[in-house]
């Protein structure tokens, strides 16, 4: 069992940056994969960026090259970088962690960008 906490969304200007945090209760050194997803008004949920155990990273096409994700496995967090943030990016961002073909949600954070 992994609990994943989210944290770092917030209210952010167009063009702005902010750190999104997923903590898990556990390590996560064995993990396979770590993901972000996020789900924005009236959309469906998308995967935003994912990292395996090996680092190997990848991106949708509409955040590539402007955010970035990370993993610090001796803090069992997982990091998303998000830069030049638009108004689309409005959402609510989810972690998930797959280990063992098992699915671990987080709560989520809000992440509103104005324009």
């Amino acid at each position: 069992q992994v609990q994943l906490v989210e944290s770092g969304g917030g209210l952010v200007q167009a063009g702005g940056s902010l750190r999104l945090s997923c903590a898990a209760s556990r390590s996560i050194f064995s993990i396979f994969r770590m993901e972000w997803y996020r789900q924005g008004p009236g959309k469906q949920r998308e995967l935003v960026a994912g990292i395996t155990s090996g680092g190997r990273t990848n991106y949708a096409d509409s955040v590539r090259g402007r955010f970035t994700i990370s993993r610090d496995n001796a803090k069992n967090t997982v990091y998303l970088q998000m830069n030049s943030l638009k108004p689309e990016d409005t959402a609510v961002y989810y972690c998930k962690a797959t280990s063992y073909n098992i699915d671990y949600w987080g709560q989520g954070t809000q992440v509103t960008v104005s324009s």
